[in-house]
């Protein structure tokens, strides 16, 4: 029953979104509730990891070093590249980079699973990604929107290290010391993350809903393009580099797949409620794309690896 409820998450997050949209009193009092709500999503993470998923970012070298490094230069190059071609304003754009320089998002695991990847590499890639993230985020944020902007990176790192690495490094701790307690709620910790994202979306629907019916179909553009190039960079890289499907499908949903709810919280701790718009309609719609997606390939056959052995331990 919990899963029927999770693997509906695309379908929520619109029900959730129109409801906002039409009534957005009942969401814009609950704005404080954004980071909270991102902790609680860090945190459930945490407890779904073991010291054993970063001990395979060994395993995985060479895969999560491609994945890596189109996570934190392709995929925030192609949001400014796209919001330049668009003619975005700053606050749009700043949106857009956020989104590109955020790590991959946890529904990233989910989809790996469902269309055949391999689960323990998109595992030990979003942990890596995300602790990579609490750097490297605000860097590229300031790097790539500080001239048109002032990006206080100094405050971001400090938020991202209370919001993301500190309940990631908690819960990874608890699962550790209590593994067999932390078993009986596994179940119940995606639905926790899907509530806290669905929430999240409402609110900055709620707080938008006049700059959604003015800005919302050309971001959504600029997403729905994001999120496919990712996609396809990711996979398309990792064949190109001998990988065979299943290392190929995985490195692409973590690329394309991001985390675009700290995307959304960021930019309204730190910015404006229009530059959670990206955030915003990228966490409905990469769920939307990589279902899809994750969908066709589950029914694929595994293409081998052209040249090598994916991974060699």
């Amino acid at each position: 029953m919990l899963n029927r409820i999770t693997q509906l998450f695309p379908a929520w997050a619109i029900l959730f979104s129109v409801v906002a949209y039409l009534q957005p009193a009942l969401f814009t009092e609950l704005k404080s509730s954004i980071v909270p709500l991102l902790t609680a999503i860090m945190l459930a993470m945490g407890l779904t990891l073991t010291p054993m998923d970063f001990r395979n970012v060994l395993r995985f070298r060479s895969a999560i070093g491609i994945g890596v490094l189109l996570q934190f230069s392709v995929m925030p190059l192609l949001a400014l590249g796209i919001s330049l071609v668009l003619g975005f304003d700053t606050d749009q754009t700043v949106g857009m980079v956020l989104v590109g320089a955020v790590a991959g998002g946890t529904s990233s695991n989910v989809m790996t699973f469902l269309a055949g990847g391999n689960l323990a590499l998109s595992i030990s890639m979003t942990a890596l990604s995300t602790l990579l993230g609490v750097v490297l985020t605000p860097l590229l944020t300031g790097l790539l929107v500080g001239q048109t902007v002032d990006v206080p990176i100094s405050g971001m790192l400090m938020s991202l290290v209370k919001i993301v690495l500190i309940p990631v490094a908690i819960g990874v701790a608890i699962n550790a010391v209590a593994r067999e307690r932390i078993k009986r709620i596994d179940p119940v910790l995606p639905l926790v993350s899907m509530v806290s994202i669905v929430m999240i979306i409402a609110i900055v629907v709620a707080l938008n809903k006049d700059n959604l019916a003015s800005q919302g179909a050309i971001i959504a553009l600029a997403v729905m393009l994001h999120n496919g190039l990712g996609l396809a960079a990711g996979y398309g890289a990792c064949r190109a580099c001998g990988f065979d499907s299943t290392i190929s499908r995985t490195i692409a949903f973590e690329v394309g797949l991001q985390n675009s709810g700290l995307a959304t919280a960021l930019a309204m701790k730190f910015f404006t409620p229009i530059a959670a718009i990206p955030g915003t309609i990228f966490s409905v719609w990469h769920n939307i794309s990589g279902s899809i997606l994750a969908g066709y390939w589950s029914r694929k056959p595994v293409i081998p690896a052209p040249a090598r052995e994916t991974e060699r331990a």
